[in-house]
């Protein structure tokens, strides 16, 4: 069987004879062939020269042409802060009260501009030459998080006070994720998986009532053109599972911090393939060899082989080492290696000890820790640190924001030290106060008051 073929079979929940590997080879194509993430996600050529590259190294099943939600946004008049190493990342939101706009003022969206002509590029390249082995898989922005590109952290609040605006605004997003859908069917992928990271950040209430409506469409829509589809959900959507398996998808994939054992049980329930969730730092970026070859084996003996898709938690960073990712590889495609490896193999241990918290009860600020992969490359990360931006900036009490991102050791050590389980997360002096929901101002503001309230009264106590 190729590739495709068992990719396939999973989607359809067929037993296939091993688990079908899909490595999410985004900006890392620009590390395989020595150009920055700036170059490699604006030239179709370049892009087809690193997905050939991925295909001779990793042995994938599968490939996403492009990993960047951006490309939408940017049609519709979102301008872009681009860097080496990472997809762009939104910087104004023109629908918001800074920008001014309303639906009616964007730019008119066509799969004829911005970098969607890159990507048709791409795809003439390549289809030929890989297309009839390896599934491609068009990777599309999901409606809510499109919406929360347009319209940037407002969105949260007016899901309350203006309900009906934001299921307009969604409605609007959901026809620009059917127009996309159609590019890329129409220029020959085989799946379309709708990515909505954003989608972490709500309840499962919030979801049915506005994700719903809005997603429904595009994978019906999806299903009329005979193709396959995903949704693909970064961050802790642990709460939100059942709500994806409840979507006319065909395909649920998540990332490290879901179980994988609890999403099968689900997908088994609502009849869905499932895929992930190999881990993004603590081994593909920051693991070696041995460390990825028993995450490999775990996702695999837990995800089984009918309907399970190997695959990191996310867009794979650009500095993954290229061994590494050929370390999973291996333990997909040599049943024999994969055996003696379960018996030989221990996962190294960080340690931390040299990672010192502060005294936060005897320090002159509130000092907010937010926990994040990256915020410039993760939405929700980049969300919550706006947010936390935002509300710090009219306090008259002074407070302190310190990023820590996972994708070094260092920000792994402050996770682990301050107990942290979820991304993204924002502690108030080394207590765990939001976990992946992004407050909105009032209430953020009200919690570092509280907090402030809290240190008087320890330094008065002292005094006394």
């Amino acid at each position: 069987m190729t590739g495709k073929e068992i990719i396939t079979a999973a989607f359809k929940r067929q037993p296939t004879i091993r688990a079908p590997w899909v490595p999410f080879v985004g900006c890392h194509g620009g590390k395989l062939i020595g150009v920055s993430a700036y170059d490699y996600l604006q030239s179709g050529e370049l892009i087809a020269k690193g997905l050939k590259r991925a295909v001779e190294l990793y042995q994938p099943d599968g490939l996403p042409i492009m990993f960047d939600l951006q490309i939408e946004a940017e049609v519709l008049g979102c301008d872009l802060h681009w860097a080496e190493d990472v997809p762009p990342s939104v910087s104004s939101h023109p629908l918001s009260s800074d920008g001014g706009k309303s639906i009616v003022d964007l730019p008119e969206f066509s799969t004829e501009k911005g970098r969607f002509r890159e990507i048709a590029k791409t795809l003439r390249i390549i289809k030929n030459d890989i297309g009839d082995d390896i599934a491609l898989y068009g990777l599309i922005c999901g409606p809510f998080t499109l919406a929360l590109h347009l319209l940037g952290n407002e969105i949260f609040l007016q899901m309350y006070d203006d309900p009906n605006a934001i299921k307009s605004l969604l409605d609007f997003c959901s026809d620009i994720a059917k127009k996309t859908s159609d590019f890329y069917l129409n220029n020959g992928v085989d799946i379309i998986a709708v990515v909505d990271p954003m989608t972490s950040q709500i309840s499962p209430e919030h979801f049915r009532e506005f994700v719903t409506p809005a997603i429904n469409p595009i994978f019906d829509h999806i299903r009329q053109c005979n193709a396959l589809s995903s949704i693909f959900v970064c961050g802790d959507v642990d709460r939100n599972l059942e709500c994806m398996c409840e979507t006319h998808c065909d395909n649920i994939s998540v990332d490290e911090q879901i179980s994988i054992p609890k999403l099968k049980g689900l997908a088994e329930k609502y009849n869905k393939s499932f895929g992930g969730n190999l881990k993004l730092t603590v081994a593909l970026l920051l693991g070696d060899e041995d460390d990825c070859r028993i995450e490999a084996i775990r996702n695999i003996d837990e995800g089984g082989t009918t309907g399970f898709i190997l695959a990191p938690g996310c867009d794979i960073p650009y500095n993954v080492p290229e061994e590494n990712i050929q370390a999973v590889s291996e333990m997909v495609h040599d049943d024999y290696k994969r055996e003696i490896a379960k018996k030989t193999l221990a996962a190294k241990e960080f340690n931390f000890d040299y990672i010192q918290l502060p005294d936060y009860d005897n320090t002159d600020e509130i000092i907010l820790d937010i926990i994040t992969l990256d915020s410039s490359s993760c939405a929700p990360c980049q969300y919550m640190l706006e947010a936390a931006q935002k509300a710090v900036a009219d306090l008259s009490i002074k407070t302190v924001i310190r990023e820590h991102k996972i994708k070094n050791q260092d920000g792994i050590g402050m996770m682990c030290k301050l107990g942290v389980s979820s991304l993204p997360t924002i502690c108030i002096d080394g207590k765990i106060t939001f976990i992946s929901i992004i407050p909105d101002k009032p209430t953020l503001q009200a919690a570092i008051h509280n907090r402030a309230r809290q240190k008087d009264k320890l330094l008065q106590t002292v005094a006394g």
